[in-house]
């Protein structure tokens, strides 16, 4: 022993400039985390990295695991979980709730015109072709009506933070939006591990996210039936989320279901059971609209259920989310969502886009052109991180390989400013370093709108990686929504 003593854990930490969901800004400090950093500081290093070595191997124990399609030599492996929390004083919540809320009703009545009398392209304040050209766009759904007008039943909207604190969106995921598995495990993780850094904290609950979910299900289940029957269809054990439909079924109470275990029979949907078929009201259903139904969209989708959608169309089931609601979180329909709040809610934003700069437009397309090194170009129809260019970070060969695609099919992307985004304290093997976060809350709308607290904050593991996509090789940090 050299008789030194050991340093405060947060010593050596340094936010590089960027806002710390930790400590804040220099002029804007995160004074909801004083009783946290303080008793982070009283804890040693490797005390911090033998608790998360233990977390490490209880996810592994617990098969909570993601697919990464890209790397051939592992399907499955832990979805990286990082021990700092990310801490959203009481305030920062009201402000996010709001504005989540606030924009799910405008995509739920976005959806509700452009599928029923379409005012909103014919007023011209989203462009017709945008909509009708949209390979998510379901022309079977015109006319279809859905129980509360609600399309969108589970929405996940994306938000970064960037250096001045303000929380912007990056994009709306109203088609099978995953990772809530992830928000309560990471909860639960924390509580067996770190409860002394929990103990009296007023943290609201995630654990009811399954129960909030059961109860929307059973909102758009025919109106006549007073018990509905709920299941999870989902593709089966191939797909990345696999291990989601399993956890969700078990936090609803309901079957997990595939398409092979359904059957429809007079416009009616059934299950099949040891004792014969079982009605079936409602699906929440993690099958892309291709593979659902191979009388109506891909005929060699071995995954759907035959004669669904005639089902779906006389009333006789409930579909979460609906069908064609792709369409919604398409990036060039994100950028006219300030748009389409104001047309449908007489209202500004609570949560700003990121600045966006729409190639199908000519203006948008020569800013994009004329600044592509410093600009973000995103695909319209991609999601998971795929096809991404990072002006700043791309070599000149993929820089000239993007302009050709741009001047090719500029309606397929849109360009934004690279954002600063927010970073949090994150172990990387044996110190404490900062990686850039974002934050996706899960909105439940069945005949009302229930967030989540909080919600599934991703962190690029990588220094410097602005790729937070668990897809592409990012963690999550539990994340604490403080009572007020």
């Amino acid at each position: 022993m050299d008789g030194t003593e050991p340093q405060p854990l947060l010593s050596d930490y340094d936010a590089s400039g960027y806002y710390c969901e930790l400590f804040g800004a220099p002029n804007r400090p995160a004074e909801h985390n004083a009783g946290l950093i303080e008793r982070l500081q009283g804890m040693s290093t490797e005390e911090l990295v033998r608790r998360a070595r233990a977390a490490e191997r209880e996810l592994f124990n617990l098969g909570i695991t993601f697919t990464v399609y890209s790397e051939s030599d592992a399907i499955d492996r832990i979805l990286p979980f990082d021990v700092i929390p990310r801490v959203l004083s009481a305030a920062d919540w009201d402000h996010l709730e709001r504005g989540v809320v606030q924009r799910v009703t405008a995509l739920n009545l976005f959806l509700k015109d452009i599928y029923g009398e379409q005012k909103i392209l014919k007023d011209g304040v989203v462009p017709a072709d945008l909509i009708f050209g949209n390979k998510n766009f379901r022309q079977q759904m015109v006319g279809v009506k859905v129980a509360h007008d609600t399309y969108v039943h589970v929405c996940g909207v994306d938000l970064v933070r960037d250096e001045a604190g303000e929380f912007l969106v990056l994009e709306d995921n109203g088609r099978c939006p995953s990772g809530v598995s992830y928000v309560v495990e990471n909860r639960h993780m924390m509580q067996r591990t770190f409860a002394d850094l929990m103990s009296g904290v007023g943290i609201r609950p995630v654990g009811n996210y399954g129960q909030m979910l059961l109860e929307a299900c059973a909102d758009i289940a025919p109106a006549d039936i007073q018990d509905p029957s709920v299941v999870l269809l989902s593709p089966g054990t191939y797909n990345s989320a696999y291990f989601e439909h399993i956890f969700l079924a078990r936090e609803m109470g309901v079957p997990l279901v595939e398409g092979r275990d359904l059957i429809v029979e007079n416009d009616r949907v059934y299950m099949r059971t040891i004792s014969g078929l079982q009605p079936v009201h409602t699906i929440y259903r993690r099958i892309d609209d291709d593979f659902l139904d191979p009388e109506v969209f891909r005929p060699d989708s071995m995954l759907g259920v035959p004669g669904l959608m005639r089902a779906y169309r006389a009333g006789n089931v409930g579909l979460a989310n609906a069908v064609g609601t792709g369409v919604a979180d398409d990036k060039a329909v994100y950028a006219y969502m300030p748009r389409i709040i104001k047309y449908y809610l007489d209202e500004d934003p609570i949560l700003n886009n990121v600045e966006t700069h729409i190639c199908r437009e000519p203006e948008g397309l020569r800013y994009t052109l004329e600044n592509l090194s410093k600009l973000v170009v995103k695909p319209v129809g991609e999601s998971g991180g795929y096809g991404v260019i990072i002006g700043p970070r791309a070599t000149l060969e993929e820089l000239a390989d993007i302009r050709a695609k741009l001047l090719d099919d500029p309606a397929n992307f849109i360009s934004q400013p690279m954002v600063k985004l927010s970073v949090c304290p994150t172990l990387i093997e044996q110190a404490l370093e900062p990686r850039h976060v974002d934050l996706r809350p899960f909105a439940v709308t069945g005949s009302k709108t229930w967030v989540l607290p909080g919600g599934l904050s991703r962190v690029a593991m990588k220094r410097g990686s602005l790729v937070v996509n668990s897809s592409q090789g990012g963690g999550s940090k539990d994340t604490w929504v403080l009572e007020s």
